[in-house]
């Protein structure tokens, strides 16, 4: 039994000894490789999965191509949440198994992102760069905004992490609203006294910072327009936590360039492996930009490579109602 660990060598876990274990404990006997994943070698990838039974990957794109290369591929395990890089469609046409990790980050990414509110909103970033680079020691540097508390924080996609975000936020003394037009009445409910369900106009017009933490799918690509960006009346500050195709990265510049936001909070952009050298995003003293780092604690990267394993194990071991969480599932198709 063949298993290949592979995504591009800027995302992968540089540890992959606990991964082998859990596989190793699981499936004895088990041949584990390691494959470091180029777009311009994707013959060669093609050639590696001939034989393998389960792939793990997070960011690689899976389609028709890769399930014809692998006749003998029975699951794909997605170390992350999303899976928009799978075409399901030709999952399911080839049988395949595709399981995303469904919760290992909601805590990191939730405190990452009211890290990211506070840095923006008390402005960090311009004061640190007024000491460190200027030499300067100026408490008015910048025009000082409301304390945390009088503000409205405005949440788009109130998932678990997005639950979790507004949990923190309204702690803080923050009033919380939220649009998730896909949000069951169950998940609500244990919320509702802390977050109002609003349109989306009504929460571009009352925000004064906004937060985006959809998950990614037809309904929006390029959610956030220059349209949009206009409706913000108070200028808010901007927070991408989700995903960087929801973004139309040149009306989010346009809205910078103008005020029409006053900072923004960016943990991914347009591309997964961006050009930072030329990013008209990069280096300004109101936008924080990090390398999609949310979710990234020692808590996390176990948990990661601890499920998205055990996944493997489960499917291949005849347990698929123990996988975390199956998206196509050829054994429940049949």
């Amino acid at each position: 039994m063949k298993i290949v660990i592979a995504d591009y060598p800027e995302s992968m876990i540089p540890n992959h000894q606990l991964e082998k274990r859990v596989l190793a404990a699981g499936l004895p006997g088990c041949q584990v490789v390691v494959y470091p994943y180029q777009d311009n070698q994707r013959a060669a990838f093609l050639k590696e999965i001939h034989d393998a039974d389960a792939l793990l990957t997070a960011f690689i794109k899976i389609d028709d191509a890769v399930f014809t290369a692998a006749p003998h591929l029975k699951i794909v395990s997605i170390n992350a949440t999303g899976y928009d890089n799978v075409d399901l469609a030709a999952a399911k046409r080839h049988g395949v198994a595709v399981c995303p990790v469904g919760e290992y980050c909601t805590e990191d990414v939730a405190e990452f992102t009211i890290t990211t509110m506070l840095a923006l909103v008390r402005q960090l970033k311009a004061y640190v760069n007024d000491v460190d680079q200027r030499h300067e020691w100026r408490y008015d540097y910048v025009h000082p905004n409301r304390r945390l508390s009088n503000m409205t924080l405005g949440i788009f996609g109130l998932g678990k992490i997005g639950r979790a975000v507004a949990r923190k936020a309204a702690s803080l003394g923050m009033t919380v609203l939220a649009n998730d037009p896909f949000i069951s009445k169950e998940l609500y409910t244990p919320v509702a006294n802390l977050v109002q369900l609003v349109s989306v106009d009504k929460l571009l017009e009352r925000a004064d910072v906004v937060t985006n933490h959809m998950n990614l799918n037809e309904t929006n690509h390029h959610f956030f327009t220059a349209d949009r960006f206009q409706k913000m009346v108070n200028h808010p500050y901007f927070i991408n936590m989700a995903r960087g195709a929801e973004v139309d990265e040149s009306a989010l510049i346009t809205a910078l360039d103008t005020g029409q936001i006053k900072g923004a909070a960016l943990d991914v952009l347009a591309t997964e492996f961006p050009d930072l050298q030329h990013n008209p995003l990069v280096g300004r003293e109101n936008v924080l930009v990090t390398p999609h780092t949310a979710f990234y604690s020692t808590d996390s990267v176990t948990a990661l490579q601890q499920i998205s394993c055990q996944n493997i194990v489960y499917y291949l071991t005849g347990q698929p109602d123990r996988v975390f969480k199956l998206v196509v599932n050829p054994q429940k198709e049949e």
